[in-house]
């Protein structure tokens, strides 16, 4: 289920793979820190913080805006990463998508976390789980996020 709460702040929760395009398309953009991501294998829990670029309220010129936004994945088995660099605490990533592959084994599969550059952050899930929270008071931004780069 999916929801959003005021007019400013969203809280988004997904279950399943659609739940989990929208999720994925308010975190487009999104940027977070190495030092923001972490993984509590005891609780079963991945985290992150991020600066999320506000599109549901994009206007056709600045000033834009961004929030910080919490995204948290229960019932998680294990996390890997591929072209993640953990040690560049202060490094900055940004997101490009979030998407949900089915095991064989319902309703277990791998939440797979794009990042710009090539980095991957996979959970391996026991189901999908995941809950988007905003926190704080959104603040202005004279940069838009832009797709149109040179092949």
């Amino acid at each position: 289920m999916t929801q959003a709460v005021g007019g400013t702040s969203l809280r988004l929760t997904a279950e399943d793979g659609a739940d989990l395009e929208i999720i994925s398309a308010a975190m487009q953009d999104a940027l977070v820190r190495m030092s923001e991501i972490a993984f509590d294998a005891k609780a079963r829990r991945f985290t992150l913080q991020a600066r999320r670029f506000r599109w549901e309220s994009e206007k056709t010129g600045p000033p834009y805006e961004r929030v910080h936004t919490v995204l948290a994945f229960e019932s998680v088995l294990s996390v890997k990463s591929r072209h993640v660099r953990h040690e560049a605490s202060r490094a900055l990533a940004s997101i490009l998508s979030i998407t949900f592959d089915a095991s064989g084994e319902p309703p277990g599969g791998t939440v797979r976390i794009l990042l710009a550059g090539g980095g991957e952050i996979a959970l391996e899930a026991e189901c999908l789980d995941a809950l988007l929270i905003d926190v704080g008071q959104p603040w202005r931004t004279p940069r838009r996020p832009d797709h149109t780069g040179a092949d």
